[in-house]
């Protein structure tokens, strides 16, 4: 059920009217008829500024009232087994597990594979879009980077940081990963988890001004970061070639939806179709792209990562090949004005997406052969582990870059 609008104050981080899109966003926008974020829209999105996850945020509420390491243990029992194999569970606990393992009658699990395959096919390249457009584009929003400079962002690092982002992603996207207790399932309910106590913590800090900046991942940074997560990188595909069927772009739409469902983005928030995911990132975008001085402070730092990534063989060359390959992405999708928000250089040739182009055009037209999807996302996910690999030495932790969440993950 839709939840109505608030009526309550504003930030002021929220624009006097909608800023403009990053050029990629406006003109699928465009090419599927949607326009800019109407009056109310864009009040709306400026409210819900000021709203947090009342079911998990109560949740945590009571646990920081009590011995938090029983009720920890309790908590992955069900997450991992179900609310029903937990001895006596207390109730705020069971509250919360009885209404996450209810499955909304929209949920249509051969949907949620279908797109997990699509999703998956995409490989590399795809975590390389998420990374270098929908990752690095988000640091243009600034009342996000507020939030996340306050959870240890700088000091983990920004590959720590992407790396975790991905893994829960490949948890979503994996065989099975949004049934009920799957890899997915869990990883978004612990993402969930986090977001709740980093939105306690940062909201108590001496220097957080809500006026300013409303409440720490809200309902409209909430839904802003889940379509960028999994709907911008597969408009970004577009362009490096990856075309899914149009039934696989509906199917995105509807796993963005049940994704964001257990994530505890509000229901008018959450996608209906591949059209409504489109207009939410267009309209979110709107209302958040809003670059300071944060932006260049996160951006700058990821662009050098490449030079720290692990290779067997010619690592220094391939190190710096590959900080020309993702700056080279950037560039192409972002433009050179939005490079140069972020503080990055602004003239690299977009020879990356040249060379992927006719690969993934290839493999797209595969997908549609018998047998052919199952090939490319098997073939995928190995590339996607392998670029995960080469990016850190150990497996990502959800909530290990968040210094907030350390003594929960």
């Amino acid at each position: 059920m839709s939840q109505p609008v608030l009526s309550q104050p504003v930030p002021r981080r929220h624009p006097r009217s909608p800023r403009p899109v990053p050029a990629g966003i406006a003109a699928f926008g465009a090419l599927l008829g949607v326009r800019g974020p109407d009056r109310a829209r864009f009040a709306e999105l400026g409210e819900l500024l000021m709203v947090g996850d009342p079911l998990m945020d109560d949740f945590v509420t009571w646990m920081r009232t009590r011995e938090s390491a029983p009720i920890r243990r309790q908590f992955d029992q069900a997450l991992r087994h179900g609310i029903d194999s937990v001895d006596a569970p207390p109730a705020p606990l069971k509250t919360l597990f009885d209404e996450l393992e209810t499955v909304p009658d929209w949920v249509d699990g051969g949907q949620l594979e279908v797109a997990a395959a699509a999703m998956r096919a995409a490989g590399a390249d795809g975590l390389t879009i998420a990374r270098d457009v929908a990752l690095l584009g988000g640091y243009q929003f600034a009342g996000f980077n507020q939030t996340l400079l306050r959870t240890g962002a700088l000091e983990k690092g920004s590959n720590a940081r992407f790396a975790e982002t991905s893994q829960w992603a490949m948890d979503v996207i994996s065989p099975g990963g949004l049934a009920k207790f799957g890899a997915g399932y869990r990883s978004t309910i612990r993402v969930r988890f986090i977001h709740s106590m980093v939105r306690r913590h940062v909201s108590a800090l001496p220097d957080w001004d809500d006026q300013e900046w409303g409440l720490p991942i809200n309902q409209t940074d909430m839904a802003a970061t889940l379509v960028g997560s999994l709907v911008a990188p597969n408009l970004g595909g577009l362009g490096i070639g990856i075309v899914h069927r149009p039934s696989e772009y509906q199917a995105i739409a509807a796993l963005t939806r049940y994704v964001g469902h257990l994530m505890g983005v509000r229901d008018d928030l959450l996608p209906t179709s591949f059209r409504s995911a489109v207009a939410i990132l267009l309209h979110t975008s709107a209302a958040l792209a809003t670059p300071d001085e944060t932006s260049m402070r996160l951006a700058r730092p990821m662009a050098d990562d490449p030079l720290q990534w692990q290779y067997r063989h010619f690592a220094p060359l391939r190190r710096r090949v590959a900080r020309s390959q993702h700056l080279s992405v950037s560039t192409a999708f972002l433009g050179p004005k939005a490079m140069a928000t972020l503080g990055l250089p602004t003239r690299t040739p977009p020879w990356y997406p040249a060379l992927a182009l006719p690969g993934n055009l290839a493999r797209s037209g595969i997908a549609l052969l018998p047998g052919g999807r199952a090939w490319t996302a098997d073939r995928g996910d190995r590339h996607a582990r392998a670029l995960m690999r080469t990016m850190t030495e150990t497996p990502a932790t959800i909530g290990a870059t968040t210094t907030v969440a350390e003594h929960v993950t």
